[in-house]
């Protein structure tokens, strides 16, 4: 027999020996890693009205998380929407309100608020059991986010105009979380269907989430939300159990 023939018969054995197996072999792996990125934020402070006054007091937080609209490096723009707007208008939370403004180009960071959230905690006179974490549109997904990967550090939430993606698979990381979740019928910026999806998911596993639509707003459903003096009324009544 020639070379010619000889590697043909081998040719052909190589084949039948991978024929013989069935498939290619996978073998099992883990891997554990650690990631460390540095963090921060601008941000506006509003104190309320006695906080210099009496000094042994512990005071409700409430985080503000702005919309795109606001992203930048002026910080005026954050008087614009929500909570820094109503403080700019002389209204008194009876809470410290930090606004934290994200860089353009960017979007909310959960591990970044939280980092913040700390850093407030170490440094003002803050009551821990009473710490608030709201948002508009951009700031809305920011707060499901942020909460989504601390469940444990806000005693309630208000998300409006926002939505959690795929994260509604997750909802019993936060089903005892407090939220009061707002959005308008008809915006068509972010469809109400992206709260809906998430307080649905909720309610089927007895969460205590509640949802607001106010059947004619558009994207703004945050003015009328933020005005409502009884949302301010629900959320300073919220408080979360403290070792």
């Amino acid at each position: 027999m020639g070379l010619h023939g000889v590697m043909k018969i081998r040719m052909l054995l190589a084949v039948c020996c991978l024929w013989s197996t069935g498939h290619a072999e996978q073998v099992e792996k883990a891997f554990e890693g650690k990631v460390e990125v540095a963090v921060g934020y601008r941000y506006l402070l509003g104190l309320p009205e006695g906080y210099e006054a009496d000094m042994g007091k512990r005071w409700p937080l409430i985080v503000f998380l702005h919309g795109a609209g606001e992203r930048g490096e002026d910080l005026n723009l954050l008087k614009k929407h929500g909570p820094p707007k109503l403080i700019e208008a002389g209204k008194d939370l009876g809470a410290i309100v930090a606004s934290p403004q994200v860089p353009e180009g960017e979007i909310w960071d959960p591990h970044a608020v939280k980092a913040l959230t700390d850093e407030l905690v170490a440094t003002l006179r803050v009551d821990v059991g009473r710490i608030y974490l709201t948002g508009i549109s951009m700031g809305g997904f920011g707060t499901w986010e942020t909460v989504f990967s601390y469940p444990d550090t806000y005693a309630a939430i208000v998300p409006i105009c926002g939505g959690t993606g795929v994260r509604w698979l997750l909802a019993e990381r936060v089903k005892d979380l407090p939220a009061w979740i707002f959005h308008g019928g008809k915006d068509t910026v972010v469809p109400p269907e992206n709260s809906e999806k998430i307080h649905a998911a909720l309610k089927k596993i007895g969460g205590q989430a509640k949802l607001t639509i106010y059947p004619e707003a558009k994207h703004d459903s945050w003015t009328v939300a933020y005005d409502d003096p009884e949302l301010w009324d629900w959320l300073m009544k919220q408080r979360r159990a403290v070792d």
